[in-house]
């Protein structure tokens, strides 16, 4: 759920986890933001969960004083907006992702900028020259990665000596609340078929230990991992609820197993929020993963 990496594709089918995905059973179709998700993840789960964390990396990336900038997995370009105004006018700003609808998205959103080219890449292969970049960052996009281990193999080979990998990735979903009940919900409308993407894909690479372990693994040193918990905040129980069942892949989940309980699922989970947190004004704690890794 990118701030992240969402290549097309519609097929449902589960296949073994391969480097760095231990633990987690992401399925094919858990990076489908296609259709009318783009608009609904930009319109609802960008100022739900992604702006503060945009905000943040930002002001890591830029206390690096990079030149040559790398973005991989750009989503809607959230962290885009945040970065390139505090980039000097000489930098290079190369925004990617694998899906050309987020792009293409994140594009409309960016006013012109000379600094700024767009191109669909695969994190898995991509397009560039070795030692190209002081920078690679990435939000929230490593837990669709379908190998880690190669996404970060190529993050370090187009990294220059001493460069920098930035990204961040969701921790557990019981520490981030509305996914967690949101999720829970949906189990509650669909017990036989319980939608799991949320804890299955953005919240399914939370260890430490396997991140740390699969940066190592692909040669990155000096890897510092910091949590950092923030606030989801909303004007009402309804739009956390419309930002996880609407903008994002769950809304696929909810449509396979019902194509016409879409908007029913949106206000159970609406009232399961407000159940909780009340039906005014809602937040509650989000938390993830930052790290960074030396090439």
């Amino acid at each position: 759920m990118p701030g992240s990496a969402a290549p097309t594709t519609t097929r449902c089918e589960r296949r073994e986890p391969t480097g760095g995905e231990r633990g987690t059973a992401m399925l094919e179709a858990d990076t489908g933001f296609t259709g009318s998700i783009p608009e609904n993840y930009d319109r609802y789960m960008v100022p739900l969960i992604f702006e503060p964390y945009a905000a943040d990396l930002a002001k890591r990336a830029a206390s690096l004083s990079p030149r040559t900038v790398l973005e991989v997995a750009a989503g809607t370009g959230v962290v885009t907006r945040a970065l390139a105004p505090k980039l000097p006018a000489d930098a290079t700003y190369v925004v990617t992702d694998l899906n050309q609808p987020m792009l293409d998205h994140a594009r409309s959103r960016q006013g012109p900028d000379d600094r700024i080219s767009w191109r669909q890449a695969d994190a898995l292969a991509l397009p560039f020259e070795d030692a190209a970049f002081d920078l690679v960052c990435c939000q929230f996009g490593a837990m669709f990665f379908p190998d880690r281990s190669l996404a970060y193999r190529e993050a370090k080979r187009v990294l220059k000596p001493g460069g920098v990998f930035l990204f961040s990735v969701w921790d557990r979903i019981e520490e981030n609340a509305f996914a967690d009940e949101v999720t829970n919900a949906l189990a509650e409308m669909f017990p036989d078929d319980p939608p799991r993407f949320m804890a299955r894909t953005p919240h399914g690479y939370h260890d430490t230990a396997v991140i740390r372990r699969d940066l190592e693994g692909a040669g990155f040193a000096r890897v510092t991992i910091e949590t950092k918990a923030e606030q989801s905040r909303a004007s009402s129980p309804r739009i956390p609820a419309a930002a996880y069942c609407q903008g994002t892949v769950l809304r696929s989940e909810i449509e396979a197993r019902d194509a016409g309980k879409l908007e029913a699922a949106t206000d159970h989970a609406a009232s399961a929020i407000a159940a909780k947190h009340g039906k005014g004004a809602v937040a509650a704690k989000i938390q993830a993963h930052i790290i960074a890794a030396m090439a």
